[in-house]
């Protein structure tokens, strides 16, 4: 980089000399974001995120249930999480191959959660057994938040859409490529880094019983703060 900004300027400049300009400018090192923004669609993304502050605003007054719904997958192999450590030495995790644990949720910005866990492929299929069980229980006009999944809009999700509104259940779908908007993502984010102690599982059983438990837990036992998760997701949430 000084070598590109030296032809730049018509003059050699160092590395050393390079950083310490960028630091008077402001600039720190650190590690890039990924972000899907350029691929997004600037008019449909607005629009979207109109009808979303909209379905925030009733949630907040009452008038509807707001659900954020993902799937999410857990294993053994070849996951390494971030975690506290002596200085000088490390935790060390055996890798282990096993069977996945995908899981199907939907929650509330107030740590409401219903969760479905189970082990093989995601499909369309199973995803609408689980808001069909789920459609069960609601006890008001409710929304729920999805991603763009192909299993979210195949032919066979599509079909139960309008079955779904005539129970009082709407289907949302967020603007492509704003996994931002998906409260549900920070709830992944807690169990793969934060409540699952990989260095303390060493088989699909015991991975097994521990995602199970947060998932029976989460709301009382573990909870999310939001408002401490600015940094991961939109604004409009706060």
């Amino acid at each position: 980089m000084a070598k590109s900004v030296g032809e730049e300027l018509g003059f050699e400049i160092s590395t050393h000399i390079l950083r310490k300009f960028l630091k008077k400018l402001g600039y720190t090192w650190k590690r890039l974001r990924k972000s899907l923004k350029s691929n997004q669609n600037e008019v449909d993304y607005d629009i979207k995120l109109s009808e979303l502050k909209h379905l925030l605003k009733m949630y907040n007054e009452g008038y509807i249930d707001l659900y954020f719904g993902d799937e999410s997958s857990f294993n053994t192999e070849g996951y390494v999480p971030y975690g506290w450590q002596p200085r000088g030495k490390y935790i060390e995790i055996t890798p282990a191959k096993s069977k996945s644990i995908n899981v199907f949720g939907l929650m509330s910005a107030q740590n409401d959660l219903e969760a479905y866990s189970f082990t093989g492929t995601s499909n369309s299929k199973m995803i609408i057994s689980f808001i069909d069980d789920f459609c069960k229980e609601i006890k008001k006009d409710t929304v729920i938040v999805l991603d763009n999944a192909p299993i979210h809009k195949s032919m066979e999700f599509k079909e139960r859409i309008n079955d779904w509104d005539t129970q009082g259940l709407k289907i949302f779908f967020l603007p492509k490529y704003s996994p931002h908007l998906n409260l549900i993502e920070v709830l992944w984010r807690m169990m793969k880094y934060k409540w699952i102690e990989y260095e303390n599982i060493h088989n699909f059983n015991q991975l097994n019983e521990t995602v199970n438990e947060i998932l029976s837990n989460f709301g009382s036992k573990y909870t999310i703060n939001f408002k401490e998760h600015k940094k991961e997701v939109s604004n409009i949430f706060f």
